[in-house]
């Protein structure tokens, strides 16, 4: 007796594709808030979903690439204020 379905795709390419869309999702929030807890985490889910080989590859490269954004603007903002930009 078998209590779940066959896979009829691989489950891991729809995970990682989920990862990419999510990294790209957390990269653009993190341009407006918590942008030390979201860059780090948009740049963590697109490499694991790059290596992992997602078919969304441009929205993973995306999400780095606005990870990558979101930890420039927070040292800006860090070098003009000489605080964290969501202190107050």
């Amino acid at each position: 007796m078998q209590l779940t379905a066959p896979a009829g795709r691989r489950t891991g390419i729809r995970d990682t594709d989920g990862m990419a869309v999510a990294s790209f999702v957390l990269g653009l929030l993190g341009l407006l808030v918590l942008n030390v807890f979201l860059g780090p985490s948009a740049i963590v889910l697109a490499s694991v979903a790059l290596l992992r080989g997602t078919a969304r590859r441009g929205r993973a490269l995306l999400g780095l690439g606005l990870g990558i954004a979101d930890l420039v603007v927070l040292a800006a903002f860090m070098q003009a204020d000489g605080t964290v930009s969501w202190s107050f």
